[in-house]
This record gives C-alpha cells, sequence and structure tokens, in this order.
C-alpha cells in the first residue's frame, strides 16, 4: 500500500511540473535544471487571485492534480503487484518520468532533453546492474534501434510532413529500448500507432503530441512482456 502513497504524492505533481518546465521551455539541459531548482516568486496580483477566472483555474489544476495522484497511485501499486520488490524502484522511475513525459508533451508539444536522456541512461545501467528484464547488451541494442528507426520511417514520410517524427519522440523511443530491448520496441510502435489513431478519432484531429500515445504504450508493453 505504501507504493500507492508514493505514487499518489509523485502523480500529483505531475501537473505542477509540467508547469514548471512549461515556464522556460524550450531551454538546454543546463538552463533547465537550474530553473528547475530556483525558486519562483509569486506575482500574481491580488486582483487577479480574486477574479471567477482564477478561482476556477485553481479548481480545475487541483482536480487535474487529483485525478493524475489517482492513476498514478493505481499503476504504482499494480506495478508492485506484477513486479514484486525487487528492483521496484526502477520500475516506478521508468512509470512515473513517461508519465510526467506525457503530461509535459500533451501541454507543450515537446520532450525536455533533462527527461528522456537520464531515462536512457538510468534505462541502461538498470539492465547492466541486472535490476532491468534485458541484458547490457540488448539494452543497447534497443537504444541504437530507437533512435534509428523513427529515423528511417521519417523518411518514408518527409515529403509529406517533414516533423513526422519529433526529436523528442526519438530520444523517448531510444529510452523505452534502453529499458525494453528492441524486440518489444517494436510492439511499443505499433501500440502507440493504436493509441494515437484513436485518440485523433475521438478529437476528430489529424495531428497532436505523439510523446503521450508512445509513453502510455511503453508502460502497456512493459506490463505485458514482463
Amino acid at each position: 500500500m505504501i507504493y500507492a502513497v508514493y505514487g499518489f504524492v509523485a502523480g500529483f505533481l505531475i501537473p505542477y511540473m509540467s508547469r514548471r518546465f512549461a515556464k522556460f521551455m524550450p531551454a538546454t539541459m543546463a538552463y533547465a535544471l537550474v530553473s528547475l531548482c530556483k525558486f519562483s516568486k509569486k506575482v500574481t496580483s491580488e486582483k487577479w487571485e480574486k477574479s471567477l477566472t482564477y478561482t476556477k483555474l485553481r479548481r480545475e489544476f487541483f482536480y487535474r492534480s487529483l485525478l493524475c495522484g489517482i492513476v498514478t497511485a493505481a499503476v504504482s501499486y499494480f506495478a508492485y503487484a506484477h513486479f514484486g520488490s525487487r528492483g521496484l524502484w526502477w520500475q516506478l522511475y521508468f512509470i512515473w518520468s513517461l508519465l510526467l513525459l506525457a503530461e509535459i508533451d500533451y501541454r507543450m508539444f515537446l520532450l525536455p532533453d533533462i527527461l528522456t536522456v537520464p531515462l536512457l541512461i538510468l534505462g541502461f545501467s538498470a539492465s547492466c546492474w541486472g535490476w532491468g528484464h534485458i541484458s547490457g547488451a540488448e539494452s543497447a541494442l534497443g537504444a541504437v534501434g530507437g533512435y534509428f528507426l523513427p529515423v528511417l520511417v521519417s523518411l518514408l514520410f518527409v515529403w509529406k510532413n517533414k516533423d513526422a517524427f519529433g526529436g523528442g519522440d526519438i530520444k523517448l523511443l531510444a529510452a523505452l529500448g534502453a529499458w525494453l530491448g528492441f524486440e518489444k520496441l517494436l510492439y511499443v510502435i505499433v501500440v502507440s500507432a493504436v493509441l494515437f489513431i484513436l485518440y485523433a478519432a475521438i478529437k476528430r484531429q489529424r495531428s497532436g503530441a505523439y510523446g503521450p500515445a508512445i509513453a502510455i504504450a511503453g508502460i502497456i508493453v512493459a506490463f505485458y512482456f514482463f
């Protein structure tokens, strides 16, 4: 049950962290790190704080944080029940990072390097140290495949859409390859495509942030195959 509590706290903070990123991104990794650690002074005027619009936005933000907390708590508890306690913190880091990236990309159409690069490095590290589900060699192959596969796919669509795959999407796929391996990465690509098509059909739009579909697909594949 304690992991569900940890998951709720982490999930509750996801919208807040996404909002922090929205204030200074895009930026280099160094500037992003400094901006995240720097305390920002409250500059909201008293008149705006008392307005009905401000109150409504605060209420909506709280409900979104609450929903993210509940979802993350449920996924974290399921991770404990599914993977067990051994190496669980690696799995929780994997899940929480993907959920945060999904929220940021949904809000900003951006996947920050300060999150995707450490996700790749720690995925490879977990595999090398025996805390992951694949070997170090499989992790390295998955990371390379995650980088080059979308690049090759982009070449097929560049004549029609130069942004078929963004740089952030490619780095996220490389990170997932480091955690899941090359074979499971292929499933991630297929599942993410299905999720995005369903989302686009529901929203009745032809384009949108692809990062959330990749992140959710990564979590689904990890639970299904490991």
